[in-house]
């Protein structure tokens, strides 16, 4: 069996991994989840490990717990502790950019659980997700102007291709917080569960995912996201790599056995 990654390893994050798939926790809830630089670490190590066993990826952060009447949260934005004292190398680094177009670009799908906040760089990480599955308690937007500064690290160009121009420019520029509801509503998410049943939705989309063909899957997702001058050509060449996968014969001989049968 190949080797997994070690979840005592991690500070910021739990992790649960099973053999197609791998849960993501985000772990600082004395901060509301703030990413934070040990959490972009951490987050890029988990990246490393699925660029080379690649696998579904499920992110959630802190979960409900209705014994306590603790609300749960997915993130609440980058640490502003650590936010305000970044100068413009800082900025130019990309420092959150960086990781969270590395998870964009992941070759099995990523899916955002979301619970609670996901304001700032909590929404930017859940919008470069290729699913995001939410709460009626799900708070969500970029109040960066607010703060004097701007949401770099992917919203404003991710969101509007995510929900238009107009309602992008809510968010970006006058600080709306859209929720769940209202996610929903715009096509931020997809799904609209109850806290308790938030990971089973994601665990569900996780097992149909998984009843693809993986290789399809991966070429499938990277086809998508190729930028428009690659097409057609680009759709031609991975289907002539799928059209010789030995996974295309045998599934499409199950079909025509199963046809006959009924």
């Amino acid at each position: 069996m190949a080797e997994r990654l070690e979840p005592s390893g991690f500070t910021t994050l739990k992790l649960t991994e099973f053999d197609d798939r791998l849960y993501v926790r985000l772990d600082r809830p004395e901060v509301k989840n703030a990413i934070d630089q040990l959490m972009v670490d951490e987050l890029h190590a988990v990246c490393a490990y699925l660029e080379a066993t690649p696998k579904v990826l499920v992110l959630s952060g802190t979960p409900a717990d209705p014994g306590t009447g603790t609300k749960g949260i997915f993130a609440s934005g980058a640490d502003i502790a650590q936010l305000r004292m970044r100068r413009r190398d800082d900025a130019l680094a990309g420092i959150n950019s960086g990781i969270f177009d590395r998870l964009a670009k992941l070759p099995m799908p990523v899916i955002a659980a979301l619970d609670g906040f996901a304001l700032g760089g909590g929404a930017e990480l859940a919008y470069a997700a290729d699913f995001r599955i939410g709460t009626p308690e799900l708070r969500m937007g970029n109040p960066e102007t607010g703060l004097g500064i701007m949401a770099a690290a992917g919203a404003t160009w991710r969101l509007k291709e995510l929900v238009g121009e107009p309602v992008a420019k809510e968010i970006l520029l006058a600080g709306k917080v859209l929720t769940g509801d209202e996610a929903l509503r715009v096509g931020l998410i997809t799904e609209l569960v109850e806290g308790k049943d938030l990971l089973e939705a994601a665990s569900a989309l996780a097992d149909r995912i998984g009843k693809q063909d993986a290789l399809a899957v991966r070429i499938t997702k990277s086809v998508f996201h190729a930028p428009r001058e690659a097409h057609p050509v680009i759709d031609t060449l991975a289907q002539g790599m799928l059209f010789e996968s030995q996974a295309k014969f045998d599934r499409m001989q199950e079909f025509l056995d199963r046809k006959k049968k009924q």
